[in-house]
């Protein structure tokens, strides 16, 4: 049950990077060098992200799966923002992770 959180934890910290990394190394890059460096990230990426899906399969529903991938994402994007891009927390992503929770747990109490 854990290996398809992890596997999205490393998706997603790829993803992350695929999609915003390059507004930090890349800026003064031709725009096609971004483009072709960000698909070479997000390979790595589907390579994760694609066997997690499948695992996580297993051991949850498809929406109870995209909910814990929303999450995951936010997380790594927040750790991103303050680690990588040295953006501060504020308030309405403390406040968007509350929501996220609310999300995760209606999604896992879902009573059919």
């Amino acid at each position: 049950m854990f290996k398809p959180i992890i596997l999205l934890l490393i998706s997603n910290i790829f993803m992350t990077f695929a999609w915003y990394g390059h507004l930090k190394d890349l800026r003064s890059a031709p725009i096609w060098v971004a483009i072709i460096t960000s698909w070479a990230i997000a390979l790595l990426e589907y390579c994760f992200q694609v066997p997690a899906n499948r695992i996580g399969s297993q051991y949850f529903s498809l929406p109870q799966l995209k909910v814990l991938q929303e999450i995951i994402t936010m997380l790594v994007f927040a750790g991103f923002s303050v680690w990588y891009m040295k953006i501060p927390v504020t308030r309405n992503y403390f406040l968007a992770a509350m929501l996220l929770s609310g999300a995760a747990y209606l999604i896992f109490t879902d009573r059919r």
